[in-house]
């Protein structure tokens, strides 16, 4: 809007006084000469003319009301101005030191275990894991780590939870594997495996239990999930069930991999888009119902991609997890983003959920959530590997952060939290 008054807005000025003031009475003009007399000072010059503003005397109720609510607001906003500050600055300390209390470092958990995948079955936890040892055709394809109380983790040693594979896959380079219980009782595990006709690509494969035992074996599918050509390929699925019962993958789509070159294959322009997307799926986990919906790309502060996404609902707030730069990297993390809506849009959050520094950490990601946002699996580099750590996070639905928290576990009878690595 123009700073400019239109010109029948403005104010008139009045007309000056009349140089001929009309005529008076005698009593009127013996008056006015009091008043003039009385308006003049000891050297007989007039006074200056007694104020009219909002000070001036008499200060009438409504003068005394004015002030008084002037008075009152700049109190306000003297009080607003000082506390503000410090409001902010307690919260923000309140986030930080969350990373600097011992209760609330994530444990040491698994050796040579990365993209680990989460479920928690009849009282006990299974974590999956990246097969151990790349381009060997001999390694176990899906690995297996199971604790009680979060805490204390065995890893089934040369178990295969897959010990099959698909037509379309190679027999080298599972990643990511995440499981799902159905309705049926039986699990779905989804993972990332080579493609026979796409190079080196991976595409998005799905295995069902035999049983109903979240160690399996699986059966994987003939075909694949997901492959989507244009983008290289699909990596680190995640499966989600809505509050509704229908049923999701979430994945990264490749881009990185087809990109220009520089820093993780993306660097250099132009940037190629590494989406995230979310597939719909029939109740048996593996039938697709629909396209895939884009929920998240790269922007400026993610590097050449994002990776490894997880979806939580709580509180009616979906919270999507999710990586960001090369895992090789120390700017690797764990972000995180909400929205209202399953398919978005979603906002991200300022800092990272964990990052290299926090609890002596180095390239933290890979992370999954529990179904209830309350626990945490996620790997960091521990020597020339990638190892597993558990942990708690708090999601604060007022303000929609999370941040790490104390990791409680039941131990020898007695309620006990852990902070050590």
């Amino acid at each position: 809007m123009s700073g400019h008054l239109p010109a029948d807005n403005h104010s008139e000025l009045p007309s000056p006084a009349s140089s001929s003031p009309p005529e008076r009475t005698s009593n009127t003009s013996s008056e006015s000469s009091r008043d003039i007399q009385e308006s003049k000072g000891a050297g007989g010059e007039e006074s200056a003319r007694p104020t009219t503003g909002l000070f001036s005397r008499p200060l009438t109720r409504r003068k005394i009301a004015i002030i008084g609510s002037v008075a009152a607001l700049a109190s306000i906003l003297i009080a607003l101005a000082i506390a503000l500050p410090i409001v902010f600055t307690k919260r923000h300390h309140r986030r930080e030191n969350t990373y600097h209390r011992e209760a609330n470092r994530p444990v040491y958990a698994v050796y040579d275990f990365p993209d680990p995948g989460l479920i928690e079955h009849n009282g006990t936890w299974y974590a999956y894991g990246t097969n151990p040892k790349k381009n060997d055709d001999k390694s176990i394809h899906l690995s297996v780590a199971t604790s009680t109380n979060f805490v204390n983790w065995t890893l089934h040693e040369g178990y295969d939870a897959m010990p099959g594979l698909g037509d379309w896959e190679r027999k080298i380079n599972h990643w990511a594997p995440d499981p799902i219980q159905r309705d049926d009782g039986k699990f779905v595990i989804y993972y990332a495996g080579e493609s026979k006709t796409f190079g080196t690509h991976h595409c998005v494969g799905a295995a069902v239990s035999n049983g109903t035992d979240p160690l399996g074996p699986y059966t994987p599918l003939e075909k694949y999930i997901a492959c989507p050509k244009k983008y290289g390929g699909a990596i680190d699925p995640s499966p989600f069930k809505d509050a509704d019962s229908k049923m999701y993958v979430v994945y990264k789509a490749d881009g990185n991999s087809v990109g220009s070159g520089g820093y993780c294959g993306n660097t250099n322009k132009p940037r190629r888009s590494v989406p995230l997307l979310l597939q719909e799926l029939e109740s048996d986990g593996t039938t697709k119902v629909g396209t895939p919906v884009k929920i998240l790309d790269i922007d400026s502060s993610d590097g050449p991609l994002v990776e490894a996404p997880n979806i939580v609902l709580k509180n009616g707030v979906y919270y999507l997890f999710f990586s960001s730069h090369c895992y090789t990297s120390p700017g690797y993390n764990v972000k995180y983003a909400h929205s209202k809506s399953l398919k978005g849009t979603y906002k991200r959050a300022g800092r990272p959920l964990l990052q290299t520094g926090d609890f002596n950490l180095t390239s933290p990601g890979g992370a999954t959530v529990s179904p209830d946002g309350t626990k945490i699996v996620f790997h960091a580099n521990c020597g020339h590997m990638r190892c597993m750590y558990a942990g708690a996070i708090n999601i604060h639905t007022k303000n929609k952060t999370a941040t790490m928290g104390s990791l409680s576990y039941k131990g020898s009878g007695k309620s006990s939290s852990s902070g050590s690595s």
